[in-house]
């Protein structure tokens, strides 16, 4: 039934969702030219929202559990495991009052309405995968400013997509890079839930009727902790939530 009702939303969903990124494209650059920073960020927020709001038309069912009082005065690494694409306007939305910015492969940054405008201006980190040299110098751009303006940022230590679920080792190296210019930042993993699923049969159909969570799980201190040690936690405190 899931793949059957598929069929039918599906072209509704792309076509919302392809109709937000083109209208948003924009109202990102009056808003950047108008407010600055803080006026592009609220439009980024509100095109993540009305995105998010095209998952209700495939019938999907939205769970955002935070538990914890998150401070604002100082930088987060968010640190989430990765199912699909549908992860990420979730995340934008729902931790849109702690800045979080994402590490983002440079090709992005052209030809996607919205997205690719957002990825040049919205201070994250732009890396290209097959020059080391770049991809650190933009990830300590971004700590730097995570830094001065008390920003967060949403890391997938696997590297690339669970697209069946099943969780992948993660790598260090992201993490270690941005704490070394930002010691002070508080490390929040989130386990990410049943996003695979909406894209189980690949992009067409997608699958209706999935439920998709979004756990904030207990804040790592990372004083006295190797870079191991802080990934490991975070590694083993998603797994114990996906169970």
């Amino acid at each position: 039934m899931n793949k059957l009702f598929g069929y039918i939303l599906t072209p509704i969903h792309y076509l919302l969702f392809g109709l937000f990124l083109c209208l948003f494209h924009p109202v990102q650059w009056v808003c950047l030219k108008l407010g600055g920073q803080e006026g592009h960020k609220k439009s980024v927020d509100l095109l993540n929202f009305f995105l998010l709001g095209t998952y209700f038309i495939m019938g999907s069912r939205i769970i955002f559990k935070n538990p914890y009082d998150l401070p604002t005065d100082r930088p987060i690494i968010f640190i989430a495991n990765h199912q699909s694409m549908y992860d990420i306007p979730a995340l934008i939305w729902f931790l849109r009052r702690y800045h979080a910015k994402f590490i983002s492969k440079i090709e992005l940054t052209k030809g996607i309405p919205s997205i690719s405008f957002n990825l040049k201006y919205g201070g994250g980190a732009n890396i290209d995968r097959k020059d080391s040299k770049q991809a650190v110098s933009e990830i300590f751009k971004l700590a730097e400013r995570m830094q001065k303006f008390n920003w967060s940022t949403v890391i997938f230590p696997e590297g690339t997509r669970a697209k069946n679920g099943q969780l992948k080792p993660f790598a260090i190296g992201g993490v270690a890079t941005l704490l070394k210019k930002v010691p002070n930042a508080l490390i929040v993993p989130i386990a990410i839930n049943g996003s695979w699923k909406l894209v189980q049969y690949g992009k067409f159909p997608l699958s209706a009727g999935q439920k998709i969570t979004w756990e904030v799980l207990e804040p790592i201190e990372p004083e006295k902790k190797t870079m191991e040690e802080i990934v490991a936690a975070a590694e083993e405190a998603i797994k114990e939530a996906l169970k």
